[in-house]
């Protein structure tokens, strides 16, 4: 007799993948992004690599993310440069409003960097 998948397994996938949901908001948060809590895991997954990103950009310029970032989800405290703090969400923005945003300010950092 052939068992189908047993609903133990869904229900720790599902227990996995709001686990790992809540770990990503937590650092997006102690990075200083807004969450309204309806961030599907997807958008937090879409949201972390385009901070990522961001950051590495912003290293790449020289920045110094230990005074570009916030603090404790507040505003940075002595920024190398505006262009290398991290943008804010807006208010009921819209994740891929934001991610947008990230990726435009990402790449301002890389075409300042460029014309170094």
């Amino acid at each position: 007799m052939t068992r189908g998948p047993s609903s133990g397994s869904s229900d720790r996938s599902d227990d996995d993948r709001k686990r790992i949901g809540e770990e990503i908001a937590s650092r997006l948060r102690h990075q200083g992004v807004q969450l309204t809590g309806k961030e599907s895991s997807d958008e937090l997954a879409d949201l972390e690599e385009a901070v990522e990103d961001f950051e590495r950009a912003v290293e790449r310029a020289g920045g110094d993310l230990m005074v570009d970032e916030p603090v404790t989800g507040g505003k940075p405290l002595a920024p190398d440069d505006s262009s290398f703090v991290l943008p804010a969400r807006k208010a009921s923005e819209p994740v891929p409003a934001f991610l947008k945003r990230l990726s435009e300010a990402a790449a301002q950092v890389e075409q300042k960097r460029s014309t170094k």
